[in-house]
């Protein structure tokens, strides 16, 4: 979940000053100890961020760090994680520690239990958490030396496995031991300065528990040691903490709303698409009315780009395995690809080979093919740019753990375009390219966007150094001039060039990364695709490719939860549907949903034995933006009436004004649902 909290305008440096403590030099500043902008850490001059009772052998410049920035948010999060365990260890002392690091919006803790937490484990959890916080414990941090802290900790088998590793371990998530030392933080009681508890950790932490204003335990599951599923079975407990009561209660409102809009549940309410079992985890189907949406989305992007120039060809689902040995994809995304199939192979009575057999692919994506559509004949500089397009579908292995509706599936459909033109060409037609992806997304209702890049990563990539530097120059070139920001992705590139991706924030604020745009001097290299330039000379061309939606499957996960279900009319898998007031009222309203039919609007008539009222009810929640009810007056006086997703009418509307407002409306691909007031206000 999106944090929506602006975070505040950063605080001044401070000096610490040699010996003192930095909680010192903060009130010695008259900076806030406590509220929202209370100062919970501070970041040195290396930016490691540091407890407050920090205190520096010579003197230190220092930056306060404030409870509502997301720094200052990771470091209650992660002492909110520390007080769920001493709750855990308090309620269930037999429970084993694992570990328990801050998370995006929130923290966990793994534990090695004899049984799964229930909700109301929760509950009780939620409680003594409560106890101790308001208990205002100090955090206190201590050096141990190895064989001091194996002593201590004994018995937390999952804790002597991170001091043997001294190193601490891969997940950049976990804080448990790392550096040069190892350290132990103690929860402290106020009065009497005792140990009420304690955890191998590195920090830093709040100063006492106190400084939790605000959390709340979400749930439970079951988790593994390290994340290897060979190991030890866990229970984890997921949470989330934050700088106030307010802005828990922000975020909890939207989860809430997230949850309402979960593509999943109303993919099944609007009847839009499944995901039978017989099928397997990440296939779906599109039902009817998911079909008449998809079509939608496909025919209006199907149209830009033929106004863009761009050329439409098709290529197979599979693929010998040497096509995939050329591209280097066996090489670096095996994994990601389903098992080969071995076919064709032919055998002696015998058993023994007569004829060997060959592996087959299913493809993961349409690179490869489209460069062999570019090679099936001679290319003059005149071609190009060529922009070859395709609604190309492809498979790609996912894990089971990562399947997640129709926004990570195992097949998919991309709207895939390569993009083959000169050197000279290549900036240009990058910027024509981000211009054009930012347009269509705008046109499908997603307009808050940033650009991140993608660079190299240094163990998966093909091609030289140069050539990536001036690949990845160009694109950051590209990307600033479209005025948009810009954020770095150090190592996230394909293996074969740098992206620019393009992040759009839908209505809850979320982001989801959506157009990828990747430049690509390698593959052309591997699949020697030559055209012949000025001189007469064969020259090789610069290879863009670009996924617009990334998938139609995900981008249509994304707009379920943008609009909520309620799609813009020209997107509405039924756009009108006719209510009429009783039986005597259909031919009315037949002839005038008849006349939107002919003007290529999707409309019915539902003209079951079911009160009016209800079928107000059925299509409101089934969220159609127009609802077109008819009684006696209507007939006489040759009007319609219109009921709308928010609940307002519009009454006695001529049919002929009716017919041409409606028309109109779809005609402009409006994004907004309309209402009593806008749709009476066209003119």
């Amino acid at each position: 979940m999106v944090d929506l909290i602006a975070p505040p305008a950063s605080a001044s440096a401070l000096k610490v000053l040699a010996g003192t403590t930095a909680s010192a030099a903060v009130r010695e500043a008259g900076l806030p100890t406590s509220g929202p902008e209370a100062v919970v850490v501070v970041r040195d001059a290396d930016g490691a961020l540091r407890d407050l009772s920090w205190a520096p052998e010579a003197d230190a410049e220092v930056e306060p760090v404030l409870a509502n920035t997301e720094d200052g948010r990771s470091v209650i999060r992660h002492s909110a994680a520390h007080v769920l365990a001493q709750a855990v260890q308090q309620e269930f002392p037999e429970a084993k520690l694992g570990i328990g690091p801050p998370i995006k919006d929130g923290f966990y803790y793994d534990f090695r239990v004899d049984r799964a937490f229930t909700p109301e484990d929760l509950a009780r959890l939620e409680t003594r958490m409560r106890k101790i916080i308001k208990a205002s414990q100090r955090f206190s941090r201590r050096v141990v030396e190895v064989e001091e802290a194996k002593a201590e900790l004994a018995n937390e088998p999952f804790k002597l496995e991170l001091i043997g590793d001294k190193s601490g371990v891969d997940d950049p998530e976990v804080m448990e031991v790392g550096g040069t030392e190892l350290t132990v933080y103690d929860n402290l009681n106020p009065r009497t300065g005792e140990r009420e508890w304690g955890d191998l950790c590195r920090g830093p932490h709040i100063p006492t528990t106190k400084h939790i204003p605000a959390f709340k335990l979400t749930r439970s599951s079951a988790a593994y040691w390290r994340g290897d599923q060979s190991r030890d079975s866990l229970q984890r407990i997921y949470g989330t903490a934050w700088e106030s009561a307010e802005a828990l209660e922000r975020h909890l409102a939207l989860i809430a709303e997230a949850e309402r809009r979960d593509h999943r549940k109303l993919g099944a309410e609007l009847d839009l698409f499944s995901f039978p079992d017989e099928l397997g985890s990440g296939l779906p189907v599109f039902h009817p009315k998911g079909g008449v949406l998809r079509k939608e989305l496909e025919d209006y992007s199907r149209a830009k780009h033929i106004e863009a120039g761009y050329e439409f060809v098709n290529t197979p689902h599979i693929t010998k395995s040497h096509l995939y040995e050329v591209s280097g994809h066996l090489d670096w995304y095996a994994d990601g690809m389903f098992p080969p199939m071995h076919v064709d192979e032919e055998l002696h009575e015998d058993g023994s080979v007569r004829k060997p057999g060959q592996d087959y692919y299913l493809k993961p994506m349409n690179c490869p093919m489209h460069n062999l559509i570019f090679r099936s004949r001679g290319r003059s500089y005149r071609e190009l740019p060529l922009r070859l397009f395709e609604f190309g579908s492809v498979y790609r292995y996912e894990k089971s753990g990562v399947v997640h509706g129709l926004t990570r599936v195992r097949g998919m459909t991309q709207d895939d375009a390569h993009i083959y033109c000169t050197r000279a060409q290549m900036k240009d037609e990058l910027s024509t390219t981000l211009q054009f992806v930012l347009d269509l997304l705008r046109d499908y209702g997603l307009d808050d966007f940033y650009l991140e890049l993608s660079t190299k990563d240094e163990q998966k990539f093909v091609g030289a150094d140069e050539i990536w530097a001036e690949a990845t120059r160009t694109l950051s070139e590209v990307a600033e001039a479209s005025g948009l920001t810009l954020v770095p992705d150090p190592g996230g590139a394909a293996f074969y060039g740098p992206k620019i991706s393009v992040q759009a924030k839908d209505a809850l604020g979320r982001t989801w990364q959506m157009s990828t745009i990747q430049l690509d001097f390698n593959l052309p290299e591997r699949f020697d695709l030559e055209y012949t330039g000025p001189s007469g000379h064969k020259e090789r061309p610069v290879m863009i490719h670009r996924a617009l939606f990334g998938s139609i499957e995900r981008f249509i996960g994304v707009l379920v939860e943008h609009y909520a279900g309620a799609f813009p009319m020209w997107l509405a898998p039924v756009q009108v549907m006719g209510i009429p007031v009783s039986e005597d009222h259909v031919p009315h309203l037949r002839e005038f949903v008849d006349s939107l039919r002919a003007g290529g609007v999707r409309a019915h008539i539902d003209s079951s034995d079911d009160r009016m009222q209800k079928k107000i009810f059925t299509h409101t929640a089934q969220k159609i933006p127009f609802l077109v009810l008819a009684g006696g007056r209507d007939v006489e006086a040759q009007t319609v009436s219109f009921r709308f997703r928010d609940g307002s009418q519009r009454n006695a509307v001529p049919v002929a004004e009716a017919r041409r407002l409606v028309l109109d409306w779809s005609a402009r691909r409006e994004n907004a649902s309309p209402t009593a007031e806008s749709f009476g206000s066209q003119g």
